[in-house]
């Protein structure tokens, strides 16, 4: 069965050519030219991964995340213009997965579809066959079969790096993880130089755990970060 990808993008030239490349690899393509639109595909079809660009008029790409992030998990790669560093991070901070720069080499846009899949779909189903037990570290639960985090009687939304993340850590409190470890585990990828990805998701775990950045999760300078 092929995934379908929902391209959101307001220039039409861009909509072309990723629709082109996306059928060529055996996608199901469905395109929207805002936000709004977006949304409304989403709400009413079933869409495995969105590509999702931010500078479109009506409601913008930022937005657009926040408002799926509230209902859904599925991947959200942005595609942008921006590329300063911090509109990558403010993008990552929001929900997005990966974040592509225009212009960009179509066959890139597609690896990273792929590889996002990938990550999401092929390797959380084997998580799921393999995993039984519930991951415990003081009061907090991590149901590998749902991908669940519970705090107390709290449910703590994950996002599929986050739970991977997570996961490491909760099935080696107090082990001290490099960043490369980390990465590797939470992105299924080779680690790169730029670490604005692990500090992004870091902060957004310490946030959803606790008000105190360092109450579970600690940095060991010049090594790491460990669960206590």
């Amino acid at each position: 069965m092929a995934y379908t990808i929902l391209t959101a993008d307001d220039e039409a030239e861009i909509r072309d050519i990723l629709h082109l490349y996306l059928e060529q690899a055996g996608f199901n393509v469905i395109e929207a030219e805002n936000g709004v639109e977006a949304l409304n595909i989403l709400a009413n079809n079933h869409v495995d991964l969105v590509l999702l660009d931010i500078m479109m008029p009506g409601m913008d790409g930022y937005r657009t995340l926040k408002k799926i992030r509230e209902t859904s998990n599925i991947p959200v790669i942005i595609i942008s213009a921006k590329t300063g560093d911090s509109d990558k991070i403010l993008g990552l901070d929001i929900g997005s997965d990966d974040y592509i720069t225009k212009p960009f080499q179509p066959m890139e846009a597609v690896a990273r579809v792929k590889s996002n899949l990938r990550r999401f779909y092929s390797l959380g189903a084997q998580v799921q066959e393999t995993a039984k037990e519930t991951l415990k570290v003081r009061d907090l639960e991590l149901d590998v079969d749902t991908c669940t985090l519970t705090k107390g009687e709290e449910d703590i939304p994950l996002t599929g790096v986050e739970f991977k993340v997570m996961k490491l850590f909760m099935e080696n409190p107090r082990k001290v993880f490099t960043k490369q470890q980390i990465y590797e585990a939470g992105w299924d990828d080779d680690f790169y130089v730029s670490d604005n990805n692990i500090m992004v998701c870091i902060s957004k775990l310490r946030g959803k755990l606790s008000d105190d950045p360092n109450e579970y999760i600690k940095t060991i300078r010049g090594l790491g970060y460990r669960l206590q």
